[in-house]
């Protein structure tokens, strides 16, 4: 069978557990674990701690992997605790004006909706745009039809911008339906119109090739696919864009915030124009520690090689359901996934199951020791780089012995 780019042995995985959901939590690699240990020992003697190397290096380091990771600079970006933070100092820190209005496909994750619903009071409006026909959500969306290969969701949105649109704000890869939006598509319209593209890409960074060509903003937490505990990401700023918004103020946005040979209460600074005059203060260096390794490993193993060997499984895992209950789902999902249309999230719609049906279905899999996820309408299976070919057929020889409910 072919080598994963990841090595399960370094994770702590066992064949008891097939995880399939990073799309909701990344297991963390054994060298995070070890990273947080060797800080947290640092913590009980401070006198261990080194500026030069763990207040400034860490983070640092944590920059340049994470440009890496995205193919962009490390002074681009801004270290946040999770993605909802990185939107939300988009969002606040933008130079609105009354009646400006942000356009987002129907049905965003809750982390890039209320930051922008949040600016309803200085006279901001948020529009919905759905991507295909019978697209719903809220209260409607478990009546949603899903996503085929005819839909042309990027149309839909380009045709939406209008003249008060100043942010196209949109997921990478959706949540709940698994469809990956063509970024370079999108981000060439806008460009055209003047209108920002922001992006919240944690559900394929980490596993999926990203160009960053035209983007304004790219929002990220770290304990999905790339890994790492909940409490650090990142967010990527153009350079132009950057300079738009309005700094953190911080303590550490400003110029020789630490060089303490100049006195702290000195206040006639100028504002930091990289990436650091937008974080929220002091690092997190205990979680960067964590997410300094994780990345470390992504870099190494290399995205698109990830990237390859996930559509692979997929691909494995849809073919086995052929002749199953799944058969029409496996179609569907196969010839998006042939489009480029999916990223690392297979989502199985519910196909009339319903809610409790779709419970039990995702029930028989903990049963089984197989950890999947529902949401909104759909049985969702991750694949990431540590998985296996025998994790695919172990994931297809479950879900074929399953008629309508959980057997």
């Amino acid at each position: 069978m072919k080598t994963p780019p990841l090595n399960p042995a370094l994770f702590h995985l066992d064949e008891a557990h097939l995880w399939l959901m990073h799309c909701a939590e990344g297991p963390v690699p054994r060298a995070g674990v070890r990273a947080v240990r060797a800080f947290m020992q640092k913590e009980l003697q401070p006198w261990e701690m080194r500026w030069e190397e763990d207040f400034l290096g860490i983070p640092a380091a944590v920059r340049a992997e994470a440009a890496a990771l995205v193919g962009g600079r490390s002074e681009d970006i801004s270290l946040t605790p999770t993605t909802s933070s990185g939107l939300v100092t988009v969002a606040q820190g933008y130079p609105w004006h009354g009646g400006d209005e942000v356009l987002a496909p129907l049905g965003e994750f809750p982390s890039n909706a209320w930051p922008w619903l949040a600016l309803r009071s200085r006279g901001v409006s948020f529009r919905e745009v759905s991507l295909w026909e019978g697209h719903r959500a809220g209260a409607e969306a478990w009546a949603s039809r899903p996503p085929t290969l005819e839909a042309d969701p990027e149309g839909r949105l380009i045709a939406a911008l209008g003249p008060r649109t100043c942010v196209l704000a949109l997921s990478w890869v959706r949540f709940q339906d698994g469809l990956k939006l063509d970024l370079p598509r999108l981000s060439a319209a806008c460009r055209e119109r003047g209108v920002h593209l922001v992006v919240d890409g944690i559900q394929g960074a980490g596993t999926t090739p990203l160009d960053l060509e035209g983007l304004s903003a790219f929002a990220t937490g770290g304990y999905k696919g790339l890994l790492a505990p909940e409490g650090m990401g990142f967010l990527w700023t153009g350079e132009a864009f950057r300079q738009s918004l309005s700094p953190s103020g911080s303590w550490l946005s400003v110029e020789e915030a630490t060089d303490f040979s100049r006195p702290s209460t000195d206040f006639n600074r100028a504002w930091l124009t990289d990436g650091r005059a937008l974080e929220p203060g002091g690092p997190n260096l205990l979680q960067a520690s964590a997410l300094l390794e994780s990345l470390r490993l992504l870099n190494e193993a290399g995205v698109a090689a990830i990237a390859e060997h996930v559509a692979a499984l997929q691909e494995r895992l849809l073919e086995g359901l052929r002749g199953t209950r799944w058969s029409d789902e496996a179609e569907r999902l196969l010839a998006l996934l042939g489009a480029g249309r999916l990223g690392p999230i297979l989502s199985f719609h519910h196909g009339g199951l319903g809610l409790e049906g779709l419970n039990q279905i995702m029930k028989s899999g903990y049963r089984r020791g197989l950890f999947t996820s529902v949401r909104e309408g759909y049985l969702r299976v991750a694949f990431h780089g540590f998985h296996t070919e025998a994790d695919a057929d172990r994931a297809a020889a479950w879900l074929g012995t399953l008629s309508g409910t959980a057997s």
